[in-house]
């Protein structure tokens, strides 16, 4: 009897901890979804015990939770843990069983810095190997990137891929079925979202009825399928140019939508939903992050705040090649995106503007410290740390508020993105102040008007 009632716990422990490793085995993934915050408070309020026997009897020890020794982690390990990079990809059926992947992003995160970005690559980014000029018609449409994975079948290609258009070392790669993100949503009641414009569109083929109207509003997951679906309206109007129309709109509302739902399934009245929310992920995800990699993320997870995500796409023009129409990234403006996106950063704490009456003299203008400034982002890409406090001076002194600065990795060129759409002028007067720099635009997802990357040509 003793022998099975000892098989029957055996068996009982061997179940929990399959259960256990299919729930830690999927918080990275709930990280990239943006909703690991939800799982972190249940283990942040939830106290560990374990059970000792002393001189004086069996007693209670407190423990931490989220520690090497009770996560069972080997703490040189957990300490030294490196940035990850994951292939995200949105699975949706386009009939006769054959699916596409129209929603497709690179997410990356850091542990150690607590920084995340997601870079959305156009569903129709031509990404073969073959000289587009010269290749057939066939290849084209097979070597667009939400067809190059055919149908789940070529997968680790599709990675390959992926990380040759962008420069990012890829290993891991998530798919989700996107009928998931309906069931998600209303799993936590809504999602309070600022939808951009009216949209009015109708597809009887796919049994597709889009209808919203702008503004914010509580997006349940029906209307959440239709938000994140959407590129054009019926009449062939689409998103404003300056945000992006058709697939460039899409995506960016995509973002936007995965940043905002990471922000709201943080709040603790998600609590009780959590496991609710981790089944729907775990049935409707595929992935090739083993259970011993994602392990060692989750201490690092549940201190993640969704705030740090930032967000931009792919850069590039549509054209048509031989007849079929393609997506075509800018590589070396890519790589410029990535670097600002994935670059790991290490801030000083944010500066206080200085109280009192300050000239500022950006474009001939005199105003003071109670009014707005242009909020500059400083980050040291030159490897020299003096030079970071001389570009801050100068900034400083020309009137711009350096909100935050700090040390990114080395950079040849210095960099000026205008995050908020500032005049041209203001760019040009920041070019001026530091005496060089590359002026492109970037997404507004830095809280500042503009980023530096000061590089090894800022002297």
């Amino acid at each position: 009897m003793r022998k099975e009632a000892k098989a029957k716990e055996n068996m009982k422990k061997k179940r929990k901890k399959s259960k256990l490793k299919k729930i830690l085995g999927i918080l990275f993934v709930l990280l990239i979804l943006g909703g690991a915050g939800t799982v972190a408070a249940i283990w942040i309020k939830t106290q560990m015990t374990i059970s000792k026997y002393t001189e004086s009897g069996l007693t209670e020890e407190v423990i931490d939770p989220l520690s090497a020794a009770a996560l069972g982690l080997d703490a040189d390990k957990l300490a030294k843990l490196e940035r990850i990079n994951v292939l995200v990809m949105g699975e949706s059926g386009v009939g006769d069983g054959y699916n596409l992947t129209d929603s497709i992003m690179v997410a990356s995160y850091n542990p150690q810095t607590q920084q995340a970005g997601i870079l959305s690559i156009p569903r129709d980014t031509y990404v073969g190997r073959k000289d587009k000029n010269s290749a057939s018609q066939s290849y084209l449409q097979s070597y667009k990137v939400n067809a190059a994975y055919r149908n789940g079948e070529n997968i680790p290609e599709t990675v390959e891929l992926v990380s040759n258009l962008t420069g990012v070392d890829l290993e891991y790669y998530v798919l989700i079925d996107t009928s998931a993100i309906i069931d998600l949503v209303d799993a936590v009641g809504g999602i309070t979202f600022d939808v951009p414009i009216d949209m009015d569109y109708d597809d009887d083929t796919q049994d597709l009825h889009i209808h919203l109207q702008a503004g914010e509003q509580l997006i349940d997951g029906d209307k959440a399928e239709q938000l994140l679906r959407f590129r054009h309206n019926n009449d062939g109007s689409s998103y404003p140019t300056e945000y992006g129309d058709n697939d460039l709109g899409r995506m960016r509302t995509q973002r936007e939508f995965i940043q905002e739902a990471a922000r709201q399934l943080i709040k603790l009245e998600n609590v009780p939903k959590a496991l609710s929310i981790m089944d729907i992920v775990f049935k409707n995800v595929r992935t090739n992050i083993d259970f011993e990699t994602a392990k060692y993320y989750i201490p690092y997870v549940f201190k993640f705040n969704a705030e740090n995500i930032v967000s931009d796409m792919v850069p590039g023009v549509p054209e048509k090649v031989n007849g079929v129409w393609i997506y075509t990234a800018n590589k070396a403006q890519t790589a410029q995106v990535v670097e600002d996106l994935f670059a790991d950063r290490v801030y000083e704490e944010n500066e206080e503007t200085t109280e009192g009456t300050t000239e500022n003299t950006v474009e001939g203008t005199t105003t003071t410290d109670n009014e707005e400034k242009t909020t500059v982002e400083l980050l040291n890409g030159t490897g020299n740390k003096e030079l970071l406090t001389k570009a801050k001076a100068e900034l400083k002194k020309a009137g711009y508020d350096v909100t935050k600065s700090g040390e990114t990795s080395e950079t040849e060129k210095t960099l000026i993105i205008n995050r908020t759409k500032q005049a041209s002028s203001v760019s040009k007067d920041i070019k001026e102040t530091v005496g060089t720099g590359t002026i492109q635009s970037g997404s507004d997802n830095s809280k500042v008007d503009f980023t530096v990357i000061l590089g090894q040509d800022y002297e």
